[in-house]
């Protein structure tokens, strides 16, 4: 089997990475960095890539980085700037003005409730719900069995629909 030119491997999920590094990160300028070495690793392992899914190996890759990266920074302390291009990139410019400044809440809403999940129920539903990954890719790129994705992301969805009902009416939780 042949294998395929980095290029061709790799740049096609560039933006698709660099969202996932964002939201493992929380910041733009360590998503990256984290970028940016799993770019250096795929360069050096493209050779190992066979006619597999590219986009779960490099998220895999993404991932591995950011644990790594993380490992070493963890007696420094968090620093972590969450970043609002994620938020902006999904409104309709469409909208009259009442309607975007509600959209503009339910994005925050759902962005706030997104970030308050454990980290490994935010990886999962990001790459289910905002990636599009299928079970099996998420399986792969986070190396757990296809059982773990499904519990993962029927917790990770029933804890953010917790959170979002009591962000809907603050009132009634009194």
């Amino acid at each position: 089997m042949a294998t395929r030119p980095f290029e061709e491997t790799v740049l096609p999920h560039l933006d698709a990475a660099f969202n996932y590094a964002r939201w493992l990160t929380r910041n733009d300028a360590d998503a990256e960095d984290v970028v940016q070495d799993a770019c250096l690793r795929a360069m050096r392992f493209c050779s190992s890539l066979r006619d597999g899914n590219a986009r779960a190996w490099l998220f895999t890759i993404v991932r591995n980085s950011w644990y790594s990266r993380l490992s070493r920074r963890r007696s420094a302390g968090p620093r972590q700037v969450p970043s609002d291009d994620v938020g902006n990139a999904l409104l309709d410019a469409g909208l009259d003005p009442e309607e975007r400044m509600l959209q503009q809440h339910t994005v925050a809403r759902v962005r706030a409730a997104l970030e308050q999940l454990p980290p490994d129920y935010r990886e999962i539903l990001v790459l289910r719900e905002i990636e599009g990954f299928s079970y099996k890719e998420i399986a792969a790129a986070l190396s757990i069995p296809i059982g773990t994705v499904m519990s993962r992301l029927a917790r990770a969805r029933e804890r953010m629909m917790g959170t979002l009902r009591l962000t809907a009416n603050p009132e009634t939780v009194r």
